[in-house]
C-alpha cells in the first residue's frame, strides 16, 4: 500500500534490478561486482585538467540554453570527421546525460497513448521513461539464433496506427550485438513507409569491435526522421560528469529545449567543457581504453564458452557479455542468485532487460582481466556448471 502523500502511480514497486545491485555488492567482503556498466577507468587527467582550468577561468555559470557553443561546434565536427555527416548547429542540443536525453526526446515527440517499440533486450530505464512521457512501451524481441538482429517482419507485425517511434540501441546494452548496415537499411524502409521516428541510442559508438560504427542518421532517407543520443559516459569513461548530446531536426530541438528549461535548465557547464576536450583529443585518448575493454570482453567470452551450461556469442561491441544459461535448467534469476551466493559475483538476470532476456544473465567487464579470471574461476566451480 502506498503512502498518502505519494502519487498513486508509484504505489506499486517500480524499482529496477540495477537499483538493487548496490546492496547486493555489499553482502560479502570479497564480492566481485560485474553488474553495472560503469567504467572502472577514471576520466583521463588531461580532460580533467583542462575542464577544471576552465572552471577557475569562469566557466561555472549557466551556458547557452542549447549548450556551450564551442561544444556544439565540436559535436558537429565529430560527425563530419568520423562519418561524413553534416550536422548544423541548430540540430545539436547538449544534455545532462543520456537518460535525461531520452526522457526529453520522448516528452517532446509523444502524444498521450502513443506507442514506442523498443528493441529488446533493452536498456532497463526505457519502459518507465516512455511511461513518464505518457507513452506505451512495446517490446520487439531479438533472438540469439538471429544474432540479435532486429527482424523486419517482427517489427512490422507490431506497428499500429498509434506507433510513433522505434528505439534502436547499437552497439547494444545488454547483448553486445551490433545491428548490421543491411538490417538498418531494412528498418529505414519500414520507418519511411510507416512515417516513424527512429530514436538512435548511440551510447557505445567507440566500442564497435567487429565493424566500424555507422550512425542511423547516415542511412538514406533517415536524416530527417532520426533522433540521435550520444554521450561521454562510456566512450570517454565520464559517467559521473552526466553529459551528452542530442542530434535531431531543428524543429524537434526547439521543443527539446523548451522541455529541458523546466527539467535541467542547462547541462553542467564544466562537464560541457570536459566533453569538448574529450572530443578534441579522442584520437589519442580513446584507443588505449577501447583496446583494454575489448581485451576484457574477449577474455570473458572465451571463459564463458569453456564453462559447461554457459555460452555467449562472439562479442561485437560494448562492455558486456550476454550469457545464455538455459542449459542449467534454472531461471536466470535463480542462476544470478546462486552465482552471488556461491561465487560472490554480482550479475544481473536477463529478465531485467525485458521478456526476451529470460534464460540469460548480463556481466559487465568493468574490472581487469585478473579479477575477471578470479570471478570465472569461482563460477566454474559451482555445481550448476559441472
Amino acid at each position: 500500500m502506498g503512502h498518502k502523500f505519494i502519487s498513486k502511480r508509484y504505489w506499486t514497486d517500480q524499482s529496477t534490478a540495477m537499483g538493487a545491485v548496490d546492496e547486493l555488492a555489499k553482502l560479502y567482503d570479497d564480492t566481485i561486482d560485474l553488474s553495472l556498466g560503469d567504467p572502472d577507468i577514471i576520466t583521463h587527467k588531461s580532460i580533467m585538467d583542462k575542464a577544471f582550468a576552465d572552471g577557475y577561468a569562469g566557466h561555472t555559470r549557466y551556458t547557452d540554453f542549447r549548450g556551450d557553443p564551442e561544444l556544439r561546434e565540436e559535436i558537429a565536427k565529430f560527425y563530419k570527421e568520423e562519418y561524413d555527416v553534416n550536422v548544423e548547429d541548430e540540430e545539436v542540443f547538449i544534455i545532462a546525460g543520456g537518460c535525461v536525453g531520452m526522457y526529453l526526446i520522448l516528452e517532446s515527440i509523444l502524444n498521450d497513448g502513443d506507442e514506442v517499440i523498443m528493441q529488446s533486450p533493452y536498456f532497463v530505464p526505457y519502459v518507465q521513461q516512455i511511461e513518464l512521457a505518457r507513452g506505451v512501451p512495446i517490446e520487439l524481441a531479438t533472438l540469439e539464433e538471429e544474432n540479435f538482429q532486429v527482424n523486419p517482419d517482427r517489427l512490422k507485425s507490431l506497428i499500429t496506427p498509434k506507433t510513433r517511434a522505434v528505439i534502436i540501441n547499437t552497439p547494444n546494452n545488454p547483448t553486445g550485438n551490433c545491428q548490421s548496415v543491411e538490417t538498418m537499411k531494412e528498418l529505414a524502409k519500414i520507418a519511411i513507409e510507416h512515417d516513424l521516428i527512429i530514436i538512435a541510442d548511440d551510447i557505445y559508438t567507440a566500442y564497435s569491435f567487429s565493424e566500424p560504427f555507422v550512425p542511423f542518421m547516415s542511412i538514406e532517407g533517415m536524416r530527417e526522421r532520426t533522433i540521435t543520443i550520444n554521450s561521454a559516459s562510456k566512450d570517454f569513461a565520464m559517467t559521473g560528469w552526466r553529459i551528452g548530446a542530442i542530434v535531431a531536426p531543428a524543429e524537434i530541438i526547439k521543443i527539446i529545449q523548451q522541455v529541458n528549461e523546466n527539467v535541467v535548465f542547462t547541462a553542467p557547464s564544466i562537464s560541457q567543457r570536459a566533453y569538448m576536450y574529450a572530443l578534441r583529443d579522442r584520437k589519442t585518448l580513446q584507443p588505449p581504453m577501447i583496446e583494454e575493454y575489448k581485451k576484457r570482453v574477449m577474455y570473458g567470452a572465451s571463459r564463458v564458452n569453456d564453462i559447461k551450461n554457459m555460452s555467449t556469442l562472439q562479442p561485437m561491441g560494448t562492455l558486456y557479455l550476454w550469457i545464455n544459461v538455459k542449459q542449467t535448467g534454472l531461471s536466470c534469476e535463480e542462476v544470478s542468485d546462486l552465482i552471488l551466493k556461491e561465487a560472490h559475483v554480482v550479475t544481473i538476470a536477463g529478465t531485467a532487460f525485458g521478456k526476451s532476456g529470460a534464460g540469460y544473465i548480463r556481466i559487465c567487464c568493468t574490472v581487469g582481466v585478473d579479477k575477471l579470471k578470479l570471478a570465472f574461476d569461482r563460477i566454474e566451480k559451482m555445481g550448476i556448471f559441472n
